[in-house]
């Protein structure tokens, strides 16, 4: 017995559970496949591991798809300040406020699973949308129009739209015979989740060294996430040290104003690639998110851009339900390709050119990028420039994203 669905979502983390919630109280029946429901949430857990920073084009698609509550009612971190700085002088930092620009806050940090739970939970909201987890993929057969998902419990679901949100080792993508660009960047990134001797802190801050940047992450009370980007060798090693010495080494290498670390409460680690799709689409699929382009992490814009996605995906789909049109055809979804690909594509680039630029130790080299950042700190133009990128506010944005419907 086979179930047909006008669209079929394989992946409901946070960009396939958005895409989802867009497509909510539509004329199309949509399933939504996730292999494993995350944990429910409880105000005395510790904070999770995985955190993302939310811009305010992400927070506004969340707050349109009737998410964002649950997220505000279960925990995160309002942020008004970044700072960025090379030198070890603190004061030769370049900080942005987003007073400057007249908005209340820059962005917000949440932890992945919070975003992740508020979104299921509204999915099962809508009557049109069946949300089936756990949903182990086994099998995709691809065929325009009609492709044949199975699952590990002999389920068979037929899409006449497969959406692939199943991440950078999509599934969905290597079905339907979609290659990739990519490389592995010379880094990996140890993120470990912190209390500290400060109060509740209101900015986001990033120091550039040798072997890649320090970052800093308010969390909710005096929590913190810390991402410590270096060598994969190094990595490694620090990942071997017992609690005790590496938090030495972490007090070591992380500048004053990190101040005192109370507690380690986790950590863990991930490789860094540059991964980009050959194309975002095909007759009867699409792909998005990390199936679709996966970036250095440098500012924190993956989760953001995936998003974006989401809503650019689901206005397309939407629109062309309306007018009656075929959601499956392929002239239709490349819409969605051209309003996403270029603008992904500079992103990506862009965090390229931060993390050759950061990552070269030539003096001249150095001294202009310090020169940079002193000139995007003191130039009106440069430094609201800079918040707007922040706030994923620049480039084109889908009507979802767009501040003015907040």
């Amino acid at each position: 017995m086979k179930t047909r669905y006008d669209v079929v979502i394989v992946g409901g983390g946070m960009v396939g559970a958005t895409i989802a919630c867009a497509l909510g109280d539509s004329p199309l029946s949509v399933a939504v496949l996730e292999n494993v429901y995350p944990t429910e949430f409880e105000t005395t857990q510790p904070n999770d591991l995985r955190v993302s920073a939310i811009s305010l084009a992400s927070e506004n698609i969340l707050r349109m798809v009737g998410a964002w509550e649950g997220i505000l009612s279960r925990r995160s971190c309002r942020y008004r300040r970044m700072k960025v700085w090379e030198t070890s002088e603190e004061n030769a930092a370049t900080e942005f406020v987003s007073d400057h620009i007249g908005h209340e806050y820059l962005g917000h940090i949440v932890e992945n699973r919070v975003i992740q739970l508020s979104l299921l939970e509204r999915i099962k909201t809508f009557e049109n949308i069946d949300l089936i987890c756990p949903a182990g993929v086994q099998e995709i057969d691809y065929a325009p129009g009609s492709s044949l998902i199975r699952l590990s419990n002999d389920r068979e679901i037929v899409a006449k739209l497969m959406i692939a949100a199943d991440g950078g080792e999509s599934k969905v993508r290597q079905a339907a015979g979609i290659g990739v660009t990519k490389w592995d960047y010379e880094q990996a990134a140890l993120v470990a989740s912190v209390t500290t001797a400060y109060p509740q802190q209101d900015i986001t801050w990033q120091q550039f060294t040798p072997t890649g940047p320090l970052a800093f992450l308010p969390l909710s009370g005096a929590h913190a996430s810390l991402v410590w980007y270096n060598t994969p060798d190094n990595v490694r090693r620090l990942m071997g040290l017992d609690s005790d010495q590496f938090m030495q080494e972490l007090q070591t290498a992380f500048p004053p104003a990190l101040g005192k670390i109370d507690q380690l409460l986790e950590r863990g680690f991930f490789p860094l690639r540059r991964q980009h799709a050959h194309q975002y689409v095909l007759e009867g699929v699409a792909l998005a998110g990390d199936s679709a382009h996966m970036i250095h992490p440098l500012a924190g814009q993956g989760v953001n851009i995936g998003l974006l996605d989401a809503a650019a995906l689901a206005e397309v789909i939407m629109s062309a339900a309306r007018l009656g049109e075929d959601i499956t055809e392929t002239q239709l979804l490349k819409e969605y390709e051209k309003q996403r690909r270029q603008h992904n594509l500079l992103m990506m680039q862009t965090m390229d050119t931060f993390y050759r630029v950061f990552s070269n130790k030539s003096m001249p080299l150095k001294l202009l990028r310090n020169i940079g950042l002193g000139v995007a700190g003191r130039v009106a133009p440069a430094k609201n420039r800079v918040m707007e990128f922040a706030m994923g506010l620049e480039g084109p944005l889908p009507a979802l994203a767009r501040l003015e419907n907040i």
